[in-house]
């Protein structure tokens, strides 16, 4: 007698588990997975509950912060202005009897608009370094700051802008590739492209003070600074937020136009509350919203310096620099001869 009521119970616990799960398989949500929304545009959300829960009430969270609930069933509406672009898990948690059950989807948040085009006209013209393999630059003080990638010929360089000549180098050891630097205060901050270690030198006197490990990002690739946050990219579409002090990362945000992921992100300028960026292998810059990750504007530059006038040996566009001083924008490009001190023109 006593097995049977072993049994029975233990059948019971079953068939209650198995009457939760269908429950929670019951609960159904909208919009589905993958469904994409321009950035200010509202997110209407609908849980479906079979008659079998009785709700007292929905939270709904957006990448589980909590935006919003409600006391019934209908559609709840979620702003997005305030959000970063990207992919948003939306989740509904439903109480009954005090006791919650989630149900979640996800959804994909774009730029509110296309880009604005730009284009460019050349103001001036200065020499470039053929050997120098551009990954970062940045104007300060009066000089050109250059990092410079390949193995083995890999360096941290300070130029005299109207003759491209060496002010001041340092080699990086023969096991690292240059990428990009920020100037840091009286600092300068460098990354390396697949060995996951960064370096500090003092900026006068360019003898290194510290290192750091590089390993939140895919590869080490662009670096800029606002004065309060340094802005990393890894080659992907993600831009992180440094601290200025300990260069580790606190947040990010991840770059979308108004129809999709902009990858291949690499050296960038932070110029008046916006990032400037150059698209890897290709001759574009974009200039991106930091708060949110929208592509603001895209200026194409194929026709600045072409390939067929190119210097032998030079490679893609790369290098973004501006003289906040003086309001001048500078471009360069991987071993190039030239540098151009150029104006974006809205077209």
């Amino acid at each position: 007698m006593k097995n049977r009521v072993i049994v029975l119970v233990a059948f019971l616990a079953v068939a209650l588990a198995a009457c939760k799960t269908h429950e929670t398989a019951s609960l159904s949500i909208s919009p589905n997975d993958g469904t994409s929304y321009k950035l200010g545009n509202e997110i209407a959300v609908k849980v479906v509950i079979p008659p079998s829960i009785k709700a007292d009430s929905i939270q709904y969270l957006i990448d589980s912060v909590r935006v919003t609930s409600r006391k019934d069933t209908l559609t709840a509406k979620l702003k997005t202005d305030s959000l970063k672009l990207g992919n948003k898990l939306i989740t509904a948690k439903v109480f009954a009897d005090g006791k919650p059950t989630e149900i979640s989807t996800n959804v994909l948040l774009l730029a509110a608009k296309a880009p604005e085009v730009y284009t460019y006209q050349v103001e001036k013209v200065f020499p470039h370094d053929t050997a120098s393999f551009t990954e970062g630059l940045q104007y300060v003080d009066g000089a050109m700051y250059e990092s410079t990638g390949l193995e083995k010929q890999s360096y941290l360089l300070k130029t005299d802008l109207n003759t491209g000549k060496t002010l001041k180098s340092v080699k990086l050891d023969s096991a690292y590739f240059g990428e990009g630097i920020a100037v840091v205060g009286d600092k300068i901050m460098q990354l390396t492209y697949k060995t996951a270690i960064g370096f500090v030198y003092d900026k006068n006197t360019f003898k290194q003070i510290g290192t750091f490990n590089y390993n939140w990002g895919k590869e080490g690739w662009g670096v800029c600074f606002d004065g309060k946050t340094i802005y990393n990219d890894d080659g992907t579409n993600r831009i992180f937020m440094l601290n200025k002090d300990t260069y580790r990362p606190y947040s990010f945000i991840d770059v979308y136009d108004d129809t999709k992921a902009i990858d291949s992100i690499n050296e960038m300028e932070y110029i008046d509350g916006k990032i400037y960026a150059n698209i890897w292998q290709t001759d574009t810059i974009i200039v991106i919203n930091p708060r949110n990750g929208a592509v603001l504007q895209r200026i194409d530059l194929s026709k600045l310096y072409p390939l067929a006038t190119r210097n032998h040996n030079a490679d893609v566009l790369n290098g973004i620099a501006w003289d906040a001083k003086g309001r001048r924008m500078f471009i360069t490009g991987k071993k190039w001869d030239k540098m151009f001190q150029v104006k974006f023109v809205k077209q």
